[in-house]
């Protein structure tokens, strides 16, 4: 852990749970400690509504008088042993193909978490784009609001356009930079 001139303490962890209706969860150290609290307001400032359990985080943590609280977040990661696993439906499509697929500005249409999918559109495409939730959650994501910005990685498969991989556009960018 680094401490920056603020006092804030530089941290990796896991996320332990985050609930996005309740609009806050807790981060677990990977130094131990008590559970760090994430607020829903940081996790936006990042650019993202929410973020998938055991999703490895790095954060910077201040100490309030409530306890340790996560006040920016740098870099988020899908849960581990996530991303490898094929999914059926990308099982007859050559793996390149999905890799190099570029990464293309979108906003969520809907969602259902409940469901198991919603859709997308990409700027200058007519067609939607089909977004399961199990390819959310390897892209380190738990939920999508509607009209939130994504950046996204679209393929052809059985049902037509689908996301690979999701991730918040202003995540993306940070990447790019």
């Amino acid at each position: 852990m680094k401490q920056n001139e603020t006092g804030a303490l530089r941290v990796l962890g896991k996320v332990k749970w985050f609930d996005p209706v309740k609009g806050f969860g807790f981060v677990v150290a990977d130094d131990g400690g008590p559970d760090i609290l994430l607020h829903a307001n940081v996790l936006r400032n990042f650019g993202q509504g929410s973020v998938a359990d055991q999703a490895r985080i790095e954060i910077a943590v201040q100490a309030t008088e409530r306890g340790a609280q996560a006040i920016e977040i740098f870099r988020i990661q899908p849960p581990e042993g996530t991303t490898h696993l094929p999914l059926a439906d990308f099982e007859d499509i050559d793996p390149e193909i999905i890799r190099s697929a570029p990464l293309e500005p979108a906003r969520v249409k809907w969602f259902d978490k409940v469901k198991g999918f919603g859709f997308a559109n990409v700027f200058g495409r007519p067609d939607d784009v089909f977004v399961h939730v199990e390819v959310l959650r390897r892209s380190g994501l738990a939920d999508l609001d509607p009209g939130e910005a994504l950046a996204i990685r679209v393929i052809q498969g059985k049902r037509g356009s689908m996301a690979s991989e999701v991730s918040a556009w202003e995540a993306a960018i940070k990447t790019a930079e």
